[in-house]
C-alpha cells in the first residue's frame, strides 16, 4: 500500500473561479515532483483526478474543489512513499499557484 500525502489550499475565489484555475493549472502539477510528468487528468463534478508519472511509478491524486479550499490526496506507491514529506512541503508551496 501507498502512502497517502494530503493538501488543502485555501482560497477566496469561490467554486466556479477555483475549479477553472485548477483546470488550467493541472499540468504545472508535475512541477511539484521531480521528474514527473501529468499523464492523465478528468472532472468528475467538482473534483478532479489525475495521474503523475516519476521515476517509472504512477502517483493518483485527486483535487476535491470546494467553495472556499481546495482539498488535495496524492496516493504515493510504496517506492516513493518516502518523499512523501518533502512532497507535502513542495506541493503547499507550489499548488497554490494553480489558483493565481
Amino acid at each position: 500500500m501507498g502512502q497517502p500525502v494530503t493538501v488543502t489550499i485555501a482560497h477566496s475565489l469561490g467554486l466556479a473561479e477555483a475549479r477553472s484555475r485548477i483546470g488550467n493549472g493541472v499540468h504545472t502539477l508535475g512541477e511539484s515532483v521531480p521528474g514527473a510528468t501529468v499523464t492523465d487528468h478528468h472532472w468528475e463534478g467538482d473534483t478532479m483526478h489525475c495521474t503523475l508519472e516519476a521515476m517509472g511509478q504512477r502517483i493518483g491524486g485527486e483535487m476535491q474543489v470546494r467553495e472556499d479550499e481546495v482539498y488535495a490526496i496524492f496516493d504515493l506507491p510504496p517506492l516513493l512513499a518516502m518523499f512523501a514529506n518533502k512532497l507535502k512541503e513542495k506541493l503547499q508551496k507550489e499548488a497554490p499557484k494553480m489558483l493565481e
